[in-house]
């Protein structure tokens, strides 16, 4: 099936809300606040405007004078994950304009629009990060890492492929196969990274890294939300996008990600980093990739893993920006750049 980008301008469009579409409809583009056939956009929109934030709002004086203590294999995983979180964040900056233009529902734009601003705002995080605790030459060893890391560009790879593979076929599969990217990249990839810096907090070390991370995750879990309601509401409206051979590809995408997710675990983390194992790491991504797939509302890829691990507990509590748990709708501003966090039940 074919795909057709949005007009811009386009006056014969569709007013009747109940004619919009996610995607093949004939939108106005005009961005009418009132009128919304996704009704969950209304309080999503809200909770991302209210998570505006400035990187260097957050103290990194400690994580100046942690860095050169830790230990080799913790800031080799350190510099290592930071790069790798760098470059999705890079990737979905530029990649997230290219859903949009076949996105046909003027207020799931609106949100797409915000979720590319708050990416760059995680890219800017980071070199923040690394431009206070190293210097610049550490740093660009650090950014572009993923260049000279084998196993690191494999990781980069497995998504950026799937990009490209759209920009070289733009029909509905490939589309949806992005969807489902993107959705591995910000509910895993991403969910993975940070638990590495709530660990490092857990023990004393790099604080304010943690805080960086935990605001970038409390964005992370809009943007995870954002995706799963758009995959959920093309599973209604688009059912042939969703038979049993394609559904198969889907859960062998995610089932890829887990599988990487895991090896790389064990490369960068493995069984020198204090407070973490591998047996942890394994079982906390699994659970993760249970959590996610049946969100989507399928079955479990993998049974018995349908809850968190107790020894991994403490990264739910860590990713909260403000140490609150709160539910999605119950959110609320309570000052500036500092809404309540998301409970991260995606």
């Amino acid at each position: 099936m074919s795909l057709v980008k949005r007009p811009l301008f386009n006056p014969n469009g569709d007013i009747d809300i109940r004619q919009r579409r996610m995607i093949g409809g004939n939108t106005t583009n005009l961005n009418d606040f009132n009128n919304m056939k996704y009704q969950w956009v209304s309080g999503w929109y809200r909770q991302a405007m209210n998570n505006f934030w400035i990187p260097e709002e957050i103290n990194l004086a400690q994580d100046t004078k942690d860095y050169p203590k830790l230990s080799v294999e913790e800031r080799t995983a350190y510099d290592k994950i930071l790069s790798f979180l760098v470059f999705l964040d890079s990737i979905q900056t530029a990649n997230l304009p290219n859903v949009s233009e076949y996105v046909t529902a003027n207020e799931v734009n609106l949100c797409l629009n915000i979720q590319t601003f708050q990416e760059a705002v995680h890219s800017q995080s980071y070199s923040y990060m690394l431009d206070t605790i190293c210097s610049p030459e550490q740093r660009n060893d650090i950014l572009y890492q993923w260049k000279t890391d084998e196993h690191l560009l494999r990781r980069n790879t497995f998504i950026g492929n799937c990009y490209n593979e759209f920009q070289e076929n733009k029909d509905f599969f490939r589309f949806m196969k992005v969807l489902i990217a993107n959705y591995i990249l910000e509910g895993i990839y991403f969910y993975s990274g940070f638990m590495f810096f709530y660990n490092l907090a857990r023990n004393g070390k790099m604080p304010g890294s943690a805080q960086e991370i935990r605001y970038i995750n409390r964005d992370e879990n809009t943007h995870l939300w954002l995706f799963k309601n758009i995959i959920l509401e093309l599973k209604k409206e688009e059912p042939e996008m969703f038979t049993p051979d394609k559904v198969q590809i889907y859960a062998d995408m995610m089932k890829e990600g887990v599988r990487q997710e895991i090896e790389w675990g064990k490369y960068v983390i493995g069984e020198k980093i204090p407070g973490l194992t591998t047996k942890m790491v394994e079982d906390y991504i699994m659970y993760l990739g249970n959590l996610r797939w049946m969100n989507l509302e399928f079955e479990p890829l993998y049974p018995g893993y349908d809850k968190e691990p107790e020894d991994m507990a403490w990264v739910s509590a860590y990713s909260n920006a403000n140490m609150v748990k709160t539910d999605f709708f119950e959110a609320r501003s309570t000052a500036y750049a500092k809404a309540s966090a998301l409970e991260d039940d995606l």
